[in-house]
């Protein structure tokens, strides 16, 4: 048996963690070897509710959790991890300015690169789900200076997943049948979904997204509302935020972080945009097509962009850029 690895989820008594820590422990994200323990980080007043998730975790019985640790201090939290999910976040409050909400924001996350940097293994992966989650992880990334850049990424899967499954539903297959769509930008309502490089499976044979669904208007108008907006869908429906979908994507994430995307097929995540071949503005983090090997993501180069496509991936950019310059004016203070 492989030796345990440590993994930290943050926000741990909420409902994305409740939904997530079980895919975790029972071995759908590092691998039906790979024993773990669970290191389960929250603010002081939620360690009671820690306490109940901890005694489901071990009721659960699951045979690759050796520990579960649950804890409010940043030097317990962070010490030795291999990865790291930061779902934790100050949620927008009513009457609270964008601003506002970056302000509280880049206090939690650059205390955690702080934390990250002085505990955590210099090879530890590094997921911000907690919103804004691209602005977030660059404001963990900067404050974590002996951490390489490129262990860090931010969730777009769910935003990539979502994309996926709507395809899938209007030409009547599986998700399993859509590759290679591409969140472009910002997780918010900014981002770009694009389908000009997706192959959908029809009959056994590869074919354009636009030549499966054969609606160029849906593709280019309520297709990428749809997934920019579905959130805010969600939470309207069930008033509450998309926690299962959310979770779901995480696991997708870092599984393929671990093991590898497939050979011709990429996802989308949030990472670093220096030195890429888009033209995206240089320190962001922007969501790429990226594929995996030896757990190293790789921006996939090449892909052709229309005018379409550019003036959508510029727009997010800009948001971002914005946003980065809001939040790292707040470092000093």
């Amino acid at each position: 048996m492989a030796e345990p690895i440590k993994v930290l989820v943050t926000g741990a008594a909420g409902q994305i963690a409740y939904s997530l820590l079980y895919g975790i422990a029972k071995g759908d994200v590092f691998g039906k070897d790979q024993p773990l323990v669970l290191v389960l980080l929250d603010i002081t007043p939620m360690l009671p509710v820690l306490e109940g998730v901890v005694m489901e975790l071990q009721d659960c019985a699951l045979p690759l959790l050796r520990e579960v640790i649950p804890t409010d201090k940043e030097d317990v939290a962070f010490k030795d991890l291999d990865a790291a999910i930061l779902v934790g976040s100050m949620p927008r409050r009513d009457g609270m300015e964008r601003k506002d909400l970056l302000k509280a924001n880049v206090a939690i996350f650059k205390a955690q690169g702080e934390a990250l940097d002085k505990y955590a293994k210099k090879t530890v992966k590094v997921l911000v789900v907690g919103n804004p989650a691209n602005t977030n992880c660059l404001i963990a990334a900067k404050s974590a200076p002996s951490i390489p850049k490129e262990n860090f990424s931010c969730l777009t899967r769910l935003d990539h997943n979502r994309a996926c499954s709507q395809v899938a539903i209007r030409c009547g297959i599986s998700a399993n049948g859509v590759k290679n769509v591409i969140i472009w930008g910002n997780h918010s309502s900014t981002q770009y979904p694009d389908v000009h490089h997706c192959k959908v499976i029809v009959q056994g044979k590869d074919v354009t997204a636009f030549d499966a669904v054969k609606d160029d208007t849906w593709l280019k108008g309520e297709f990428i509302s749809t997934v920019q907006q579905r959130g805010a869908a969600v939470i309207k429906a069930r008033k509450l935020s998309s926690a299962m979908s959310a979770a779901k994507a995480i696991c997708d994430h870092m599984r393929d972080i671990w093991t590898g995307t497939s050979e011709g097929e990429f996802i989308s995540m949030g990472v670093y945009s220096t030195g890429n071949s888009y033209g995206v503005p240089e320190d962001l983090i922007y969501s790429f097509p990226v594929s995996i090997k030896g757990k190293t993501w790789k921006i996939v180069d090449g892909l052709a962009i229309n005018d379409f496509s550019r003036a959508k991936m510029d727009a997010t950019a800009a948001e971002l850029v914005e946003e980065r310059d809001t939040a790292v004016s707040f470092l000093g203070v």
